[in-house]
């Protein structure tokens, strides 16, 4: 199948174009922040060119939009945008800007950043910075569900038919919702799938793929992950060098993706087959039409560009030749490119005897004037394109500036409000100007409707220096704890890992909304007139007094306050118990919780398994947030000398090893979310604890339990996927593995299940640990 090439470049927006959809072949939409939506309608001419007019003139930026076919009632269709006003227009195509809109959908609190329309034509599905995602009925045009349980910006929203919905999160999950199952206008998610970061889009995979997935997530770590709806991640697409904004599927059967490494890519099967270069910051956005299979991009540049595989739309010699040097001519900061060792760099007579080895790879090259300029090899054309030339930082000084402490490529001077004093927002071009504005606005307590305004000054300021890989600090805190998660490949200086000596635990935690939560719930029992397990005032006040301990990081030492909470996990009804188990995990790590026992002397292990095991609904599965916070409970038991010597104790053991078993499915039971992320990272974190302590205390775990715990850490590494969980899991082991004895005939046989996982997780950390792991069995 040949390439794609430019069919048509659409001018005319004063500002990034933000959103496209291409709902015929001869018709283009975008929405910008310049305030717009507009119409681009293709005319006879050949090569194609398209006469824009503007649908929508609104007052803020517009950030998305989406278009219901043509009806009887509107024969052009309806235009349906949203932006950081909250509300969603819906007008006729046809319509200009004096024109009143037929409706307006008032409900969001935030930026709307996601529409969509549900298949079957009868509502549309939106998704905001609100953290929530909203169902529109099309007669009515009132909402008819709220989908709930988001904990952050509810960034893309994919509906799969007319009850089932998909929404991607800035928590990083991924949400499965049956519409058809609201309850008082609420639906909670069918099911969760965990990801490594923040979930910026979504798309369905054509049926057919080879990887046989349902749907694809793209992500601020510049990896597409492709899914089936039970959870399972069957394959990963890797090319992008920066956060993905936007995914699509193309009649063909392939995907499209756009994002900030100013390139749209397009993916066959695992790999992918073309890189599309555009001389822009961003690739905010990218659509293609299901019938022509031409597919239209929207940059930070104001421009929308139309791509065709066809020759007949094709845009002429001197067209194409004019994008080809634009995109030559646009610069590069290094920061985006790493450190570069001009000396050692070939000259352009590489790039005349030397073929690239994949789509998209890139090549620097020291020109004879000294300059450096990037090339990338195109497969399709087996050659290399130049995508410019490699600059210092643009538009910076070359001097860094002081500011707290630390050096930055800029600190401006932001007047948010007339009048008062500017505030200071330093900035470094390796930077994501998002995550910076986002750090910006939390540091100086503003609105979130700041946002893209201060990201936008950034980059007008910088004067368009394209950004590279943003730091891990700078997403931000992990809503799930795993921000401290183990990463022993970066904290030593030599190979060896094994065995690990210390214990971990998993205790980022969002009070607010937890509280909250655990009130919402009081309320619902003391209506009911359940008073034997409500909290009355006094708990009240006992509750508020825990949230205030634990947001000062003081341990916990108040029985009553401890004996409130095993209260409530376990004599709530089970659907009730997330938010009590969460607490529980909480105050795990104080001694004095470890000390605790209830009135039938049992201990916050068994109560943390009995809640989450013990209740649940005939022909159900035990809910998959409880176990969870069950096995964290287990983790943070760890944490203090007392808890340690709970742990330890035979019976505590044999529960905890029993209860991992069961989670992993051991034996021919029913694995317990068997690909969800957050519960493996916390079964193998239980794991790698009772693996030190096995290694450290000689005797304090049984054999039987030893070999019991190997067993079902073996289940993991023969099934999973996550390099994360992979590496736990590995670590765990490799540190039972002496404690066992390498000629245990149950040692050895943990051999083909490190292997296995070793050929499937190709990490470089993961590679090392698997093989240390391995020499330990020689």
């Amino acid at each position: 199948m040949s390439n794609f090439r430019l069919s048509a470049q659409l001018a005319g927006h004063e500002a990034d174009v933000r959103d496209v959809y291409f709902p015929s072949p001869d018709l283009v939409l975008s929405a910008s922040r310049d305030h717009t939506v507009r119409a681009w309608s293709r005319t006879p001419a050949s090569p194609p060119a398209f006469e824009p007019h503007i649908v929508t003139q609104g007052s803020e930026f517009i950030n998305s939009l989406t278009c219901l076919p043509p009806s009887s009632a509107f024969p052009k269709g309806l235009v349906i945008s949203a932006g950081t006003d909250a509300i969603i227009d819906v007008r006729s195509v046809a319509a200009g800007p004096s024109d009143n809109a037929e409706r307006l959908l008032i409900g969001h609190a935030q930026n709307v950043c996601a529409l969509a329309i549900v298949p079957g034509l009868k509502s549309i599905v939106s998704g905001s910075w609100d953290s929530t995602a909203r169902i529109w009925n099309i007669e009515s045009w009132e909402v008819e569900a709220v989908l709930e349980g988001h904990e952050g910006a509810v960034w893309d929203v994919l509906p799969l038919s007319e009850t089932l919905v998909i929404t991607g999160c800035a928590d990083k999950n991924i949400r499965v919702f049956d519409i058809g199952k609201a309850v008082a206008g609420q639906v909670q998610p069918r099911s969760t799938i965990y990801t490594p970061d923040v979930v910026r889009a979504l798309c369905q995979v054509p049926k057919g793929h080879p990887s046989g997935a349902d749907i694809a997530s793209a992500s601020n770590d510049g990896v597409i992950r492709l899914w089936k709806l039970s959870g399972q991640q069957v394959g990963e697409l890797r090319g992008h060098e920066s956060f993905i904004y936007s995914l699509a599927s193309l009649p063909s059967g392939e995907l499209v993706s756009s994002g900030e490494d100013r390139t749209v890519r397009i993916w066959r099967g695992s790999e992918c087959i073309q890189t599309i270069t555009h001389p822009a910051i961003s690739v905010w956005s990218v659509a293609a039409n299901s019938s022509n299979g031409d597919i239209v991009s929207g940059a930070s540049d104001g421009v929308i560009r139309v791509f065709s595989r066809d020759g007949a739309r094709v845009a002429s010699p001197e067209t194409q030749a004019l994008f080809d040097e634009s995109v030559k001519s646009s610069s590069i900061p290094q920061q985006q490119v790493g450190g570069i060792n001009k000396e050692k760099l070939p000259g352009p007579e590489f790039l005349k005897t030397k073929s690239g080895t994949k789509e998209g790879q890139v090549q620097m090259i020291k020109e004879d004037n000294g300059s450096v300029t990037a090339h990338q090899w195109s497969m399709g054309q087996q050659q290399w394109i130049n995508v410019g030339t490699v600059v210092d930082a643009v538009g910076s000084t070359g001097r860094k500036v002081e500011y707290n402490g630390q050096s930055y490529d800029y600190v401006f001077d932001v007047a948010i409000e007339e009048g008062q004093p500017s505030l200071k927002l330093p900035y470094n071009l390796s930077e994501n100007p998002y995550a910076r504005a986002q750090k910006f606005i939390d540091d100086n307590e503003l609105s979130q409707n700041f946002l893209d305004q201060v990201a936008q000054f950034i980059v007008s300021n910088t004067e368009g220096a394209t950004i590279g890989q943003p730091s891990e600090a700078s997403s931000g805190p992990d809503p799930y704890g795993t921000e401290s998660r183990y990463r022993p490949g970066g904290e030593t200086s030599g190979p060896k890992v094994l065995p690990l000596r210390d214990y971990l635990d998993i205790t980022g935690a969002k009070y607010e909304p937890m509280f909250k939560k655990i009130l919402s719930v009081n309320s619902a029992i003391v209506a009911a007139g359940r008073k034997d397990i409500s909290l009355n005032p006094s708990s009240q006040n006992a509750l508020n007094t825990l949230k205030q301990t634990l947001e000062s990081n003081n341990p916990v030492t108040d029985e009553l306050t401890i004996s409130l909470v095993v209260m409530m996990c376990t004599q709530w009804d089970y659907s009730d118990r997330v938010a009590p188990l969460d607490l529980l995990r909480c105050i795990a790590i104080s001694p004095a919780t470890a000390k605790f026992r209830s009135s039938g002397e049992t201990s916050p292990v068994q109560i943390a398994i009995s809640a989450a095991l013990e209740g649940v609904p005939d022909g159900s599965q035990p809910n998959e947030n409880c176990t969870m916070m069950a096995l964290r409970t287990i983790a943070n038991l760890f944490k203090s000398a007392e808890g340690r010597k709970l742990v330890a104790q035979p019976s505590e053991t044999s529960a905890a090893v029993s209860f991992i078993g069961r989670v992993v499915g051991s034996r021919g039971q029913p694995a317990i979310g068997p690909f969800n992320r957050n519960i493996l990272l916390a079964l193998t974190t239980v794991a790698i604890n009772y693996a030190v302590l096995a290694s450290k205390q000689l005797g304090s775990i049984s054999t039987d339990n030893q070999i019991r715990l190997a067993s079902s850490l073996a289940l993991v590494l023969q099934k999973q996927t996550d390099p994360e969980v992979i590496y736990r899991a590995l670590a765990a082991v490799g540190t039972l593995i002496p404690v066992i004895g390498k000629a245990a005939p149950e040692a050895r046989s943990l051999s083909s299940s490190i292997k296995s996982a070793k050929d499937r997780i190709s990490e470089d950390r993961v590679q090392a640990i698997a093989n240390e792991c391995l020499s330990l069995l020689t």
